[in-house]
């Protein structure tokens, strides 16, 4: 039998009901980095839904590695102990697996939420001076990151392997680096903002190291019940930035020190350069290279939004598992009419399953 969007995924130590992961999804709402209400309501409200995995979003391992100051950190007592609290509120109320994304900002750090416009923290606003491989900022006009030392390099290396023990602590069945999007274990891996000229800038094995002795650093620290991920980009979508050969080398790499999956994305590492061509599976054959290329279990993300769709991506074999985001937000119980539409029956949160197919007559009717 093929597999299809309903059929179990076992990935690592860990098998999830289905091949659907809400993608993480940033709620700019922490304070001080600590999660709260809202999370609480945000969280629940999708581990009700129905997916096998349900990611939390990107969470801060330094104080000045968040994006923004909304963003939820995980990088001391306070913040392990807010997202804790929040986390096992919810756990309870769903057969999802959680997972959490960890992430260093580097030069993409110290911005405004997008409600108040985006762009630069001013120092008076909490801002913070941004570090990157290179001193090139993000976009023109932005602040000029400083060049990390090897003093830096190691510092943030042990900042993820502090925020993977914390996560791990709180109970994360999944912990996944985010190595793509323009932050910081990205801006390492592209000959776009890495020009650097010592062991870890030039060609790919040296753009590769950072990112590769971070996962490796967690790995050794996480235990054996954790299934380890990373996101990484299949393009820069930049003439002379990232390539899907590029991309498969570095899965395949991942692979081989213990990495279980791999969530391909692209873009994001300079908006005023990038061409993408935003469009339905437009990401879907990053996924399916880095997948046959590298031999390792991969999940497909971007502008997937109907269960036909996303279950082509799985017997199709262009993925092993799909993501969706943005999705979610517009339709929380998007699993549970794909469910329906698929004629698979899933297991509904008890106090709602007086709304069932079968159960409920109004089943089929335009709601």
């Amino acid at each position: 039998m093929p597999n299809t969007l309903f059929s179990p995924l076992t990935l690592g130590p860990n098998t999830f009901s289905n091949r659907i992961a809400i993608a993480p999804m940033a709620q700019y709402s922490a304070v001080d980095g600590a999660a709260g209400d809202w999370h609480l309501m945000h969280w629940g409200s999708l581990v009700t839904g129905g997916a096998g995995l349900v990611v939390i979003e990107a969470t801060g391992v330094e104080a000045n590695g968040r994006p923004t100051l909304g963003d939820v950190g995980i990088y001391n007592d306070m913040t392990e102990s807010a997202l804790r609290q929040v986390i096992s509120a919810v756990r309870g109320f769903g057969a999802a697996k959680l997972g959490i994304q960890l992430i260093h900002g580097g030069r993409k750090g110290s911005t405004r939420v997008h409600w108040d416009g985006g762009g630069e923290l001013l120092p008076s606003e909490g801002g913070w001076q941004t570090m990157a491989p290179s001193a090139i900022p993000y976009r023109d006009g932005w602040q000029v990151p400083r060049e990390m030392d090897i003093a830096d390099i190691e510092r943030v290396k042990k900042a993820f392997v502090d925020a993977a023990l914390r996560s791990s602590r709180v109970g994360f069945d999944v912990i996944e680096l985010q190595a793509a999007h323009g932050y910081l274990l990205h801006q390492f891996l592209s000959p776009i903002s890495n020009k650097r000229t010592d062991r870890y800038g030039g060609p790919l094995e040296n753009r590769m190291r950072f990112a590769l002795e971070v996962f490796d650093a967690v790995s050794k620290s996480c235990p054996a019940s954790v299934t380890l991920g990373v996101r990484l980009t299949g393009s820069d979508w930049i003439d002379g930035g990232i390539t899907t050969e590029e991309a498969i080398i570095f899965a395949a790499r991942l692979k081989d020190l213990g990495c279980h999956y791999v969530d391909v994305s692209s873009g994001a590492l300079d908006p005023q350069r990038q061409k993408i061509s935003v469009g339905r599976d437009y990401q879907v054959g990053f996924a399916e290279a880095v997948k046959h290329g590298a031999g390792i279990p991969v999940r497909a993300v971007g502008l997937i939004t109907s269960p036909t769709q996303a279950n082509d991506i799985i017997v199709s074999e262009k993925a092993d598992q799909i993501a969706i985001a943005r999705a979610a937000l517009v339709n929380p119980r998007w699993v549970w009419q794909a469910a329906q539409q698929m004629g698979q029956k899933i297991e509904y949160p008890k106090p709602y399953d007086r709304a069932a197919p079968g159960v409920w007559p109004g089943w089929g009717y335009d709601y």
